[in-house]
């Protein structure tokens, strides 16, 4: 065996499992990192990413937990009543393969083949780019050739990231961290480098080609979003900036990043899938504008002069077709704020002040508009202009320093938001409960948590805030994100996230996290952000340590 081999990354994974060890994780990996060719390298990050393709390609592998149980069952030839009993010991169907596939195949290879890195990832890109007639065939046909040749510790690995579901520790962070030590460079350094080009392996095969290669923006590839800082008043603004600053309306929307290359145009959401299929209207106005560019925006709708909510808005994004009657329905303008790239110069790292100006160069119209924005000096302007962004239905304020770069993927404090409603926090589901009455036999009721390091802590429960619709919706969505069924209840794979209003927070031994809300409600699902976005338990001991001080 050598360390391009799956069983050795298989190994060392597990070796990574077993240890609580943050700087042991790290090392181990970067030291097996370090042993890999280029091409060994870029298809093992792919592999503990688990994704086969760029996030902005849309490419993703559509394999779920029956076609691995069946497969399984197939392999080994035990019967669905033992398989049951093994993975309710377990309660994972990655340590469930470790222990069927020990125990003997019925099924073995013609010709034993030794499986490789580069072999498993290929064949996984090949599962997640088949399409059309027989894909469901031809999808088990290419697993069943990995399996069948894997030993018990392979078959574990290859399931735990087909699934997404690694869990043994090993954040994006620390994956990072491991990479950088492999390749020698300081985290930070390789960081910066991931937020313009954010895509883990591609960043690994340029800097393995060069390692002082800069990376640089590119047209028709994503890069990071610029994020904001919450705070919770005007005076906490003007007194931390205390000079004239910028404000915009803070539009509830869609963010998209638009770029044109010639002719052709890609937009992408926060998450950075491309989303330009379902948002024609605004494509089309696009193509007709000189130059080229990189734009950051929101996407947003009116009817009868005031904005349509998020959740209406959000359906233009769930749609397999845009005909005639929904864009009629939910018609899309794009406000443009901010400019990245414009005329063959990247200017993201100009001050905004400036990139402003070179706003005012492009000809938008139909359905773009330049977003609206005002130089503000103190509390008064900041609150009036706040109150005038509510009455005509917006969020609140978009407060920014007129002389900050955009930093893609950055969350700092020269973007400040300033929100009607402050106690919300975005979470992500991590089981599910039946509901009750008409809701009964339904999963309604989620359980949901925030970040906490490399951890996900609970902090609370919701079942009320969505429409019937969106719960038919969740429960199909959830059922198959299921990773262990407790009769009552599942627990489900960490990806759906929520913005929870609630009324306070207060100290509770109920959940793991030390913290329950008060009267959570679901203010809407957000399918525009990852995990990596939620909430931490630092942000919750923040809101209660607030509201504490300002009751005492």
């Amino acid at each position: 065996m050598n360390g391009s081999d799956f069983k050795s990354l298989s190994e060392v994974l597990e070796k990574i499992r077993q240890t609580n060890s943050k700087l042991e994780k790290i090392s181990k990996l970067g030291n097996f990192l370090k042993t890999l060719d280029d091409e060994s390298l870029f298809a093992a990050l792919r592999l503990l990413t688990s994704s086969t393709h760029p996030p902005w390609t849309n490419v993703e592998l559509q394999v779920g937990y029956s076609t691995l149980t069946t497969l399984l069952l197939e392999i080994s030839g035990i019967s669905k009543k033992k398989f049951s009993e093994i993975y309710l010991k377990h309660g994972d169907l990655g340590d469930t393969a470790e222990e069927i596939i020990a125990q003997g195949k019925v099924i073995q290879p013609l010709v034993k083949e030794d499986l490789s890195i580069i072999k498993v990832f290929n064949i996984l890109r090949k599962v997640a780019e088949y399409e059309g007639e027989g894909s469901y065939s031809f999808r088990k046909n290419a697993l069943r050739e990995l399996f069948i040749n894997a030993s018990p510790i392979e078959a574990k690995y290859l399931i735990k990231i087909i699934t997404g579901e690694l869990r043994i520790g090993l954040s994006e962070g620390l994956l990072e961290e491991a990479l950088a030590y492999a390749l020698n460079m300081s985290v930070s350094n390789l960081r910066e480098k991931i937020l313009l080009l954010p895509d883990i392996a591609e960043v690994s095969k340029k800097l393995r080609r060069n390692p002082n290669e800069e990376i640089e923006l590119e047209l028709l590839r994503p890069t990071s979003f610029m994020l904001a800082e919450p705070m919770s008043s005007a005076e906490e603004i003007a007194n931390y900036f205390n000079k004239e600053i910028i404000a915009e309306f803070k539009y509830d929307g869609i963010r998209a990043q638009i770029h044109k290359k010639g002719d052709k145009v890609k937009i992408f959401s926060r998450r950075l899938d491309e989303i330009s299929f379902y948002l024609p209207e605004i494509k089309s106005s696009i193509v007709k504008l000189k130059d080229d560019f990189i734009l950051d925006s929101e996407i947003i709708s009116f009817k009868q002069g005031k904005p349509v909510s998020f959740n209406i808005l959000q359906r233009r994004l769930r749609r397999k077709e845009i005909d005639k009657e929904l864009l009629e329905e939910i018609p899309l303008r794009a406000i443009v704020y901010d400019v990245l790239y414009y005329k063959g110069k990247i200017v993201y790292k100009l001050p905004l002040k400036e990139r402003k100006v070179i706003l005012t160069e492009l000809d938008l119209k139909d359905n773009l508009e330049l977003g609206f924005y005002k130089y503000v000096k103190n509390s008064l302007e900041i609150s009036k202009l706040f109150e005038e962004s509510l009455n005509k239905g917006f969020e609140g304020l978009m407060i920014k320093d007129p002389d900050s770069p955009y930093s893609p993927g950055k969350r700092g404090k020269a973007w400040i938001k300033l929100k009607k409603e402050f106690d919300t926090l975005d979470v992500v589901i991590v089981a599910a409960e039946y509901g009750h009455g008409k809701r009964a036999g339904v999963f309604s009721d989620y359980t949901f948590a925030v970040r906490n390091g490399d951890q996900l802590k609970i902090i609370g429960k919701a079942y009320s805030g969505l429409t019937d619709e969106e719960i038919e919706m969740m429960d199909k969505l959830l059922r198959s994100l299921c990773i262990e069924d407790l009769g009552y209840k599942i627990i489900v794979r960490p990806k759906v996230v929520l913005e929870v209003a609630f009324d306070s927070i207060q100290e509770s031994d109920r959940h793991d996290s030390g913290f329950a809300l008060r009267f959570p409600r679901i203010k809407r699902i957000r399918w525009d952000k990852s995990i990596e976005e939620i909430d931490t338990l630092d942000r919750v001991k923040e809101i209660y340590s607030r509201k504490r001080a300002s009751f005492a």
